[in-house]
């Protein structure tokens, strides 16, 4: 009985033990259960929150967008002007003003369109000085017309004021007139990379996307007649993306025909040159060109080839020629810019025969070989501060000028023209000021025989520029 009541004591004991274990366990599990049940409480609480903030979200949404709306609507209501459905519209441009001072007479005016100095020297020395307005450029781009499922486009008409002034009388210089120099229509295909334009335009032979830079002679670009070559004529020029939807250099391909020009089939001159009757336009032959152009971030290459045939006879060859009836006018250039961090480097070089339709041989016309090209170094040593250096040349064939264009004692042969011209600039937001220097130095003869002499003018100048 006594081992009996012994076992049956450690057996309660360990019975005892084990109930504090399982009530300890327990207790355990009911503190974890409750904080399960408090982090799900957190967990609701917080995507309530979530749902709350993401509805708040989506009403202040729908409300800026009924707003948007609402503020489109009335703009749409009053527009600054209409045009045909679906198409847009910008009207762009920039006011300059330039302050000079100059040595010499200039040819093809004075100012802002000052390049080379005027022969006879004694008829054209003296100082000069003014204000000159004309380089103000304005111009509508046109976009968003349709032509058919693949095709659409716009335009662009611009002007500036070269186009004379009001008169010769003491009001006159105040009064520029308005110029077209642009009016063409686009079709373009984005599918395969292609554009036709159509319309008064630079022929391919100006480096439109290369003019040197300068805050006055911009119509003018440095150089012009100088080493820079090219105008505008009514043309139809088609634009082709040779590596369409490529990554890398993006090559294009250019042709284009243009009208004919030439300074008139009368080696006397006169009216004959107005309403079309010049050697460039008898018996429709355009001026033909080609341009491969490649291009990539910060640099852009080019060539460009120019024919023409010009019927000396003139229209209905009613004309006597000056010494043969006709002349084939070629031309080729290479050029290209490179823009290494600060540095801008710009320039071109061309060789040819009878340019002058296109600003050639400083405008001279005939079988005239010759020439030329410009280089232009650009540095910004601050984002808004600049220097630019420029030099170009130009060399006609001496024999050639002569033979063509100094058939009498008293007329000049233009033969090699250098310019220079060094500027600071200071450009912040729209606006641009600058100081500009331009050297011209002009070898030239008088008559067929007569003696070679040199002319060098000078010209120093202040400007502005705002763009809009």
């Amino acid at each position: 009985m006594g081992a009996h009541a012994a076992q049956k004591t450690k057996t309660t004991a360990t019975q005892s033990t084990r109930e504090k274990q399982l009530e300890s366990r327990v207790t355990q599990l009911e503190q974890e259960l409750a904080e399960l049940k408090s982090m799900i409480q957190e967990q609701k609480a917080a995507t309530t929150q979530a749902t709350q903030t993401a509805q708040t979200a989506q009403a202040t949404a729908e409300a800026t967008s009924v707003k948007v709306a609402a503020a489109k609507t009335a703009v749409e209501a009053k527009p600054t002007f209409t045009t045909a459905p679906g198409v847009s519209v910008a009207f762009h441009g920039f006011i300059n003003a330039t302050a000079f001072g100059q040595d010499k007479t200039f040819t093809y005016g004075n100012g802002q369109n000052a390049e080379v100095p005027a022969v006879p020297a004694k008829a054209n020395s003296g100082s000069l000085s003014g204000v000159d307005v004309r380089n103000t450029r304005f111009w509508l781009d046109f976009t968003g017309a349709k032509f058919n499922e693949n095709w659409g486009g716009g335009g662009r008409i611009e002007m500036d004021f070269f186009g004379g002034f009001n008169g010769t009388g003491a009001y006159a210089q105040q009064q520029p007139i308005p110029r077209l120099r642009q009016a063409y229509m686009d079709l373009t295909n984005p599918n395969t990379g292609s554009t036709i334009r159509i319309g008064q335009q630079w022929d391919l032979m100006f480096p439109l996307e290369n003019v040197p830079t300068s805050l006055s002679h911009i119509a003018f670009p440095l150089g012009f007649g100088s080493g820079l070559i090219g105008w505008r004529y009514p043309g139809v020029v088609w634009m082709q993306d040779l590596n369409h939807g490529s990554d890398g250099p993006k090559w294009r391909l250019d042709v284009g025909a243009f009208e004919g020009n030439w300074s008139g089939p009368n080696p006397t001159g006169g009216t004959n040159t107005i309403n079309y009757l010049t050697a460039g336009n008898a018996h429709f032959q355009p001026q033909v060109e080609a341009r491969l152009r490649v291009a990539d971030k910060n640099w852009l290459a080019y060539f460009v080839a120019h024919y023409a045939s010009l019927d000396l006879k003139g229209v209905n060859n009613s004309f006597p020629t000056p010494i043969k009836d006709s002349i084939k006018s070629v031309g080729y250039e290479v050029g290209g810019q490179w823009k290494p961090g600060p540095w801008t480097f710009k320039g071109l070089v061309y060789a040819g025969n009878a340019l002058g339709q296109i600003f050639g041989a400083m405008s001279q016309f005939g079988d005239i070989s010759e020439t030329g090209g410009f280089l232009q170094a650009g540095y910004n040593f601050t984002p808004k501060w600049s220097v630019n250096a420029f030099y170009s040349l130009t060399k006609p064939n001496r024999n050639d000028v002569v033979r063509w264009v100094a058939t009498t004692p008293t007329s000049n042969a233009l033969l090699k023209d250098q310019q220079a011209a060094l500027s600071l600039q200071y450009a912040s937001g729209a606006y641009e000021l600058g100081i500009e220097w331009m050297y011209d130095v002009l070898n030239y003869q008088t008559g067929p025989t007569g003696e070679r002499k040199s002319l060098n003018g000078n010209q120093v100048s202040l400007n502005a520029l705002y763009k809009f």
